[in-house]
């Protein structure tokens, strides 16, 4: 029996959207939602909302005129495209590799990576695509087949100049890639970034509604001036959000902690340098769950109250932030969508290199509101 292949949600707008047209529920020369308008009745990106639009004017059933909108065609000029015609991947893959530069196997146990594992092993399931993953190994070296697409990660050690050389060697041959966390826009390679500036928006924004004035905020670096790009924009979500709320950037509430991986010291350092000052905060963004994680035990050892005493929130949304008491406030990555978007790239929107301009994706995190943020509360 044929396996049943599932929609992913652009498909599903066009279905819906041929189908009004077909049936005669939109008529001719009747508007369509824009990209921003579409994204936001069904909850998406607007790459999605973008991607969904320009195949129903491929399959000649609106078209654009610009600075007015986008109409139903007439039907005459679609009459034979049946209602339930699935949308085509426009490349044949039969293997998505997801390649690393020697990233250890017991980080895939983290949420990011396990989480981006599925989102991809799910759209390779649903078009009967093999999943594997590869690791580059010294040599920066991908498998030679030619029928097979790679989605590509570096960690921040390992992205030096070797690696991007052999960006450019993959891109003279011409290989399927597409990158994820990091992008090179000066190599056109289509790439799925997460917005790091609304999650540091997010988190700040959610104390902020809370009534605390006093955020400190914990980072891994070497100092403010030597962040790396996640954690540098991160820093600029939180100075956008006091900047909303007209309150002034206070620099002594950034605290920087180096270590080569995250654990809860780090959180215990920064909570420890953030209670040293004259005006200690009254609630603390803890960039890293397990640094945040740290805060609370640190906090619990002075006995102070989470969150009577003092409202934690991380970033990450790891397993145990919802097991833990209180429960973690935190921001979750959406790393599913990366590897859905990621994939979805590769089989459906994927171009040569020279035919278009660089195929991109922002995926925005999510607040996710737990037990470990209140309100502020006076003495």
């Amino acid at each position: 029996m044929e396996k049943e292949q599932k929609l992913f949600l652009y498909q599903q707008i066009v279905q819906e959207y041929k189908q009004k047209i077909l049936n005669g529920e939109l008529r001719p020369h009747d508007p369509i939602p824009n990209q921003t308008d579409l994204a936001r009745l069904y909850n998406t990106s607007e790459m999605t909302s973008r991607r969904a639009l320009t195949e129903l004017v491929n399959e000649d059933l609106i078209y654009r005129i610009r600075s007015k909108g986008t109409f139903v065609k007439d039907k005459n000029a679609s009459r034979a495209i049946e209602p339930n015609t699935p949308v085509k991947p426009v490349t044949q893959l039969k293997k998505i590799y997801f390649a690393h530069p020697g990233v250890k196997m017991r980080m895939f146990a983290l949420d990011f990576y396990r989480n981006l594992l599925l989102g991809i092993q799910r759209v390779c399931e649903d078009n009967e695509v093999e999943f594997r993953i590869w690791d580059l190994g010294p040599k920066f070296e991908l498998p030679d087949e030619e029928d097979a697409g790679f989605i590509l990660i570096t960690d921040v050690p390992t992205a030096r100049m070797d690696y991007v050389e052999a960006l450019q060697r993959w891109k003279r041959e011409d290989r399927k890639m597409v990158t994820v966390q990091f992008s090179y826009p000066h190599l056109q390679i289509p790439y799925v970034i997460e917005d790091n500036l609304t999650g540091g928006y997010l988190a700040t924004q959610h104390l902020l509604s809370l009534g605390h004035t006093r955020i400190g905020i914990i980072l891994t670096g070497t100092s403010q001036l030597h962040l790396n790009h996640e954690f540098s924009m991160r820093l600029e979500g939180y100075k956008l959000a006091h900047s909303l709320y007209h309150l002034d950037f206070d620099p002594e509430l950034v605290c920087v902690v180096n270590k080569a991986f995250e654990d809860e010291s780090m959180g215990v350092e920064g909570f420890e340098a953030l209670m040293l000052l004259d005006n200690p905060p009254t609630a603390i963004f803890a960039v890293g769950d397990y640094k945040a994680l740290g805060v609370i035990n640190a906090a619990r050892d002075r006995s102070l109250s989470i969150p009577n005493d003092l409202s934690v929130i991380g970033y990450d949304n790891e397993m145990f932030g919802e097991h833990i008491e209180p429960g973690l406030t935190t921001i979750d990555h959406n790393t599913f969508l990366f590897g859905t978007r990621a994939a979805e790239i590769l089989l459906f929107s994927w171009k040569p290199y020279n035919e278009s301009e660089t195929i991109m994706d922002t995926i925005v995190p999510k607040l996710v509101i737990r037990d470990s943020t209140s309100e502020y509360r006076k003495d």
